[in-house]
């Protein structure tokens, strides 16, 4: 009785070549530098305080795009991030006046060039009786206040902040 040989299959592995080898360490640099510079252009951020309530909350998180704002001028109505001029601590607030503008508040409604400005998600029986200004915003600098305008310590008391020592501009939340 003869036993048959099972069938042995043969593979020898060709070595790879260095051009193969060379690309995918191209690749590997490629994709370290894409997650350096996304690390580099944004940032995430814990709001700290109950200023921006109740857009922000206290413990939400946001994204900061830092990139932009070298390139495109703030707007009025967004979220910023900078350092609070006496403490350094990153803050978010929204732009409410540009370079030029004039800025107050009349009984909590805000005015900018003598104009009243309806800010939706502003409760402004929360804020009622208060009064700033007017003050005209120095050029390449903005006007910032915090939404909860009765808990917020903002350009109404530090001044306005230059475009430049804007950190970036808050692009998610959550």
């Amino acid at each position: 009785m003869s036993e048959a040989n099972p069938a042995v299959e043969v593979t020898t592995a060709r070595p790879e070549s260095p051009h193969r080898r060379r690309g995918r360490v191209v690749l590997l640099v490629l994709a370290a530098l894409l997650l350096v510079a996304l690390f580099a252009a944004v940032e995430p951020l814990r709001v700290a305080s109950g200023s921006m309530s109740p857009a922000l909350e206290v413990g939400d998180r946001v994204v900061v795009d830092k990139v932009t704002l070298r390139f495109d001028s703030p707007r009025a109505g967004e979220l910023v991030v900078f350092r609070e001029p006496d403490g350094g601590e990153l803050v978010v607030k929204r732009v409410v006046a540009l370079g030029g503008q004039t800025v107050g508040l009349e009984d909590a409604v805000l005015m900018v060039d003598g104009v009243a400005r309806h800010e939706a998600g502003i409760d402004l029986s929360r804020i009622d009786s208060t009064y700033f200004g007017p003050v005209t915003v120095p050029a390449d600098s903005v006007f910032v206040l915090g939404d909860n305008r009765a808990d917020s310590i903002d350009s109404r008391s530090y001044g306005s902040i230059a475009v430049d020592a804007l950190v970036g501009r808050v692009v998610l939340a959550f």
